[in-house]
């Protein structure tokens, strides 16, 4: 169980929320709603003990596991398969017993030998304790669930592409003994098939369950109960029922407190109207008084309204002149170590194309738009640049912000020759003004990093977008603001989804299919792949 006290939490000088109450019990399944920047992040991280609250006090009984939006590992030496047998102790246990059992065969003395087998036996008692091979057998269910096939289990995580990486710890989590998930858009990065199989696997889940999505369909299937967190207001509002009903039950509070509004507004404007006229007469003057008295305690006791989310108004830059065909490459390869990632592929992106790349998870999707980047280096092969050309990389882990710096020093370094009036202006536009400007990269939500990596983008006049998965983390309304500066972006995009509005925004002309690396005419057929892949 996780029980919060008077919790206060801040951003800069701005209050997410105070005085807040919040219990999580065995059989909650509690979706943590709310727009981008409201805070719902901060208010995970504090729940699992990974950040400091401003006030208040957390006490947490039993396990918590929490996948944040950016999980970060300290050995990416370590194979898949023993960071997911971490979770409850078993990889150390495995190495022992298979170092053992190396010694035992090697032993030339009976007497170390012995020594040996009884020490094998009390690993073995361990092991079983654990589990055993059957907890390993679990271990390998989960991971298989969410696509990551054995051969990737063998990878040490530095050779996989964070959407593995993602799903690596999402596996561990769900393998752990912890009695509390604490899940930041677990969805991230998973295929249908995989984000189907985690909706059941949550829906069963006994123990207690807070989970920030904005998988509509995740949450339906889910919760039954809502926190929405509300920016204007810095409060949680509690509905104790599923998804569906929140949002009639959500919709109706609205109309009722603002029905209630103009009524009492209706009242108490009646009621200083003719307080004004009887203080007129000094004998009225303590009845004015108190008609006004009475005015202003009607209004205090109202129920606040919500006030209209902004929206970011996301635009991307209006592409500098370039030749026909702006960016080329031939025979591109790529491996990390023995592994081949892809091979030979060639493509042509002209002025103005819209090309999408398709295939599964770890076929190198992410990993080719690095290279078109320049951010690294292919094996064998050739990304030549066109005439006039300007590339703007949109990167799904953020790794082209650096979070050492404010947001306005990202702007400036990516923008060396922009007033900071003009950087202003375009982070006002992606909801950051006033002291917002001056937070640490490294304290944004995901969909605050993703807005401000692509007002990154504006100052670019860039006329290759190379767009890496740019509607994770952003609420409905964001990443339909995402959708329509895609459709009409007059530039070329090369573009990685999982997301088939985003494919149907882009209305590609090209698709590149990985690892095999043939390029081909986008055909209506291949949509059903796009979450597939």
């Amino acid at each position: 169980m996780i029980s919060v006290t008077d919790l206060e939490l801040r951003a800069g000088a701005r209050i997410l929320m105070s005085e807040t109450n919040l219990r999580v019990q065995p059989g909650d399944r509690i979706g943590l709603v709310g727009r981008n920047g409201a805070g719902k992040t901060t208010t995970l991280k504090v729940m699992a003990g990974e950040g400091m609250p401003y006030a208040g006090t957390i006490t947490r009984t039993g396990a918590v596991g929490y996948l944040p939006q950016d999980p970060r590992t300290g050995d990416l030496d370590v194979t898949a398969r023993d960071r997911v047998l971490s979770a409850r102790g078993l990889d150390a246990l495995l190495h022992d017993m298979e170092k053992t059992q190396i010694g035992m065969s090697e032993a030339v003395e009976d007497a170390h030998r012995d020594k040996l087998i009884r020490r094998y036996g009390r690993l073995e008692d361990q092991f079983a304790a654990l589990g055993g091979y059957a907890a390993e057998s679990e271990a390998a269910r989960i991971c298989a669930n969410l696509g990551l096939p054995d051969r990737v289990m063998a990878q040490p995580l530095r050779t996989l592409s964070g959407g593995q990486r993602r799903r690596v710890e999402l596996s561990r989590i769900l393998f752990s003994d912890a009695s509390i998930l604490l899940l930041d858009e677990p969805t991230n990065h998973l295929d249908a098939d995989s984000i189907s199989w985690l909706r059941d696997h949550l829906k069963g889940h006994k123990a207690g369950l807070v989970v920030i999505s904005h998988d509509v369909e995740l949450l339906d299937a889910v919760v039954n109960k809502v926190w929405y967190l509300d920016a204007n207001r810095a409060i949680i509002d509690f509905y104790n029922m599923g998804w569906s009903t929140y949002l009639q039950q959500r919709e109706t509070d609205e109309r009722r407190r603002r029905r209630e509004r103009a009524n009492a507004e209706k009242k108490a404007g009646a009621l200083l109207a003719q307080a004004d006229k009887m203080r007129a007469k000094a004998t009225k003057a303590v009845a004015a008084q108190n008609m006004a008295k009475r005015a202003e305690k009607m209004l205090s006791g109202l129920e606040d309204v919500r006030v209209n989310d902004k929206v970011a108004r996301v635009r991307f830059p209006a592409p500098a002149p370039c030749g026909k065909t702006p960016l080329t490459a031939e025979g591109l390869s790529k491996s990390y170590g023995s592994l081949e990632v892809f091979a030979g592929v060639d493509l042509a992106v002209d002025r103005g194309a819209r090309v999408v790349i398709l295939g599964l998870n770890g076929a190198g999707k992410t990993t080719l738009l690095r290279l078109l980047a320049g951010v690294e280096k292919a094996d064998t092969g050739e990304v030549m640049p066109g005439h006039g050309l300007k590339i703007g990389y949109y990167a799904q882990e953020h790794e082209t912000l650096d979070t050492d710096r404010t947001v306005l020093e990202n702007m400036r370094s990516v923008s060396p020759t922009w007033t900071d009036g003009e950087l202003r202006k375009v982070l006002g536009a992606f909801l950051f003004s006033g002291d917002d400007v001056q937070k640490p990269a490294s304290v944004l939500s995901g969909g605050e990093k993703t807005r401000l990596a692509l007002a990154g983008l504006v100052s670019s006049s860039a006329n290759v977008l190379l767009l890496d998965e740019p509607t994770n983390n952003l609420d409905p309304v964001s990443r339909e603001q995402v959708l329509d500066a895609i459709d009409r972006y007059p530039g070329a995009i090369v573009l990685v989804t999982h997301d088939g509005g985003a494919v149907k925004a882009l209305r590609p002309d090209k698709v590149i299919m990985l690892p095999d690396g043939v390029e081909d005419i986008w055909s209506e057929d291949l949509a059903d792949l796009v979450a597939l892949a």
